[in-house]
Order: C-alpha cells, then structure tokens, then sequence
C-alpha cells in the first residue's frame, strides 16, 4: 500500500515522499480515504501513529480542488496549532497558485484552541458559520485543558450539514455527550497502543529531522490571533520543517 493508493494527488504524494515518509501508517490508510470520501470519522489513536498527516494529507488535496472548502481546526493547545499549520505549509508547497485564482473561490482554514477560536469570534475577525469540514484533534486533550464548554459554544456557531472529524487518544466517558453532538454515523477507526511506533518505524532512516522545529515567525503569529485564514503565510511555505513522525 501506497499514499497514491489511497486516492491522494501527485503532488501531495510527491510533497509527502520528499518529506521522507514512504510507507502509510494504519491510521493513514484507515482515515485518508474516509476523509476524501466526505465521511464522518472518530478516531481512537495513541500519539506517534500519524494522526496529524492523516488528516492533513486529504484536506491538502480537497483544498487544491479550488472548491471553496472552509476547515475549522481545533486544538489542544498553541504549540499543537502551530505543529498542523507547518505540516500543511511543507505538504501543500507543490500546488502551486494559478494567476487566474480568485479569491473568492480560496478556502479558509482557521487552526486554534477553544479559547482562541471564541476570542477570535467575538471579535468578529473569523466567521464559523460557512464552516464546510471540522477537525477536533484531540478531543481528550481538550477536555485534560479545561476547553470542553469552550468547545460546546463553538459547534453551537457551526452549520450541521458538515463533514465532522474527530481524534482522540483514548475512548472516555467524559467525552461522550459532546462526541454525540458532533457525529453524525460515523466511520470509527481504531489504532492499538502497540501501533505508537509504527509512524517513526515507516520514515524514511533518512529523514534529516527527528522532531518538529516550530517556525519562529509563525509562532508569534499564532500566539497573536491563532488563525492562518486564507492560503498559508509565504514564510511558513520556506520554513516549516514538520518531522515523519509528527502526531
């Protein structure tokens, strides 16, 4: 099995080989086809499985479609929304921008904590209400950060016909009512806690880099307003450097 095999472009298929990822994780292979297949998902998955690219991946691609697709990202923390937007920087370099783009026909992806996002909302600098595709990675770690009913005023914000997709590292209890909230039959895909090292087994030996050096300048950005809307910031397009085996 290979990235193509799963229904995924050339040129993010050549930007993910050139990364130094040859091979699929389970996740990857589980999930990228559900993604680009429009589907509900809930995934159970322990950190170093590849959680990250297995849902970037196939949103690279749904973006390159020129389809206007509006992708609201939420996360456990900054350094986590800073991690996803660098990963898609490096992922995304090969679709290039057409002179004949329009702006009105480019999606928006809005990555940020609870807390931020709301912040953000009220200040009226991002509209959630054309929101196409929600990611919640992690929902655990969200609730472990107290962002739980921060998360709960968000979907109240969001449109309900959407693609909805859902990570967590462990099935809790806690969780549940929210998790219900958002899934509509969802496709579940689980990953054994014996799968951890699967991601950093399948890299590339010659991967220059074992772990993710966060871009300086986006970082600033992130902590200022903790959204990349639009296409991503040229900086982070020569910068970022997200490692194989990045979650």
């Amino acid at each position: 099995m290979n990235f193509l095999d799963l229904g995924l472009s050339e040129k993010t298929v050549q930007a993910i080989n050139e990364s130094g990822i040859v091979t699929p994780t389970t996740v990857q292979t589980d999930v990228i086809p559900a993604v680009l297949e429009g589907k509900d998902i809930f995934t159970i998955a322990p950190g170093g499985c590849g959680k990250t690219i297995s849902y970037v991946l196939p949103l690279v691609d749904i973006i390159s479609r020129k389809n206007k697709t509006n992708i609201l990202i939420i996360t456990s923390d900054s350094a986590k929304s800073v991690l996803i937007s660098d990963t898609f920087a490096l992922l995304n370099r090969f679709h290039e921008e057409q002179e004949n783009d329009k702006e009105e026909d480019e999606s928006d992806v809005i990555i940020g904590s609870p807390d931020l996002i709301l912040e953000l909302t009220e200040e009226k600098r991002i509209d959630l209400s054309q929101i196409n595709i929600l990611v919640v990675d992690d929902i655990n770690l969200i609730k472990k950060n107290k962002q739980i009913s921060n998360l709960e005023k968000i979907l109240e914000m969001l449109p309900a016909d959407k693609q909805n997709i859902v990570y967590t590292n462990r099935r809790s209890k806690e969780t549940q009512d929210i998790l219900d909230k958002i899934l509509k039959s969802p496709q579940e895909i689980k990953v054994d806690k014996d799968k951890e090292e699967e991601a950093r087994n399948a890299s590339s030996p010659h991967s220059k880099h074992s772990e993710t050096a966060y871009d300086k300048e986006a970082l600033e950005l992130e902590k200022r307003n903790n959204s990349f809307k639009g296409h991503t910031p040229k900086f982070l397009l020569l910068q970022a450097e997200p490692a194989p085996n990045c979650d």
